[in-house]
């Protein structure tokens, strides 16, 4: 009988460790994820190129505010390049992040509210892959949330704007 015992808490005690350990594992790519995130932040407002892109992974795709902007990793550059060489840079600072690992370790996504100074609230999502350099941006997605209540106001806007630039 007490040898079952002690195989029975041998068992639980690896299952346990395990679990901590997975816990542990799970709580540490979050704060890479956080720390790459804020990171990426930090860099636009300081108006720092090479920080900011080498964020990005070399296949990263940047969606903005208007349909028309999907860059690639080289388009956006080239977009955010001039900007950024005169010293501006913008600030979206994060006040609610969600955070999920899809493969620990390999891929996560996640959603963020920010305020913008110029935007006001704004959101961020996208997806994030892990290399061996650490966690880099393979989607970014910024957009401004509407309230529902402006919907059909602020659609019809954009209907007649995009009419008049045909």
């Amino acid at each position: 009988m007490r040898k079952h015992t002690l195989s029975v808490i041998t068992l639980i005690f690896g299952l346990t460790s395990g679990l901590l350990s997975f816990v542990s594992s799970a709580a540490s790519e979050q704060q890479s994820i956080e720390q790459a995130l804020n990171s990426f932040h930090q860099a636009a407002a300081d108006a720092q190129a090479k920080p900011y892109f080498d964020l990005l992974s070399d296949d990263a795709i940047f969606l903005g505010t208007a349909a028309s902007e999907r860059w690639s990793k080289e388009q956006f550059k080239a977009f955010v390049e001039p900007y950024f060489s005169k010293g501006t840079g913008w600030l979206y600072t994060p006040t609610e992040r969600n955070i999920n690992l899809i493969q620990p370790g390999q891929v996560a996504f996640f959603d963020e509210l920010l305020f913008s100074e110029s935007y006001g609230t704004c959101r961020g999502s996208g997806v994030l892959i892990k290399t061996a350099q650490g966690w880099k941006i393979s989607q970014y997605n910024l957009s401004i949330p509407m309230p529902n209540g402006l919907a059909k106001a602020l659609v019809k806007q954009i209907k007649s704007y995009e009419k008049s630039k045909n």
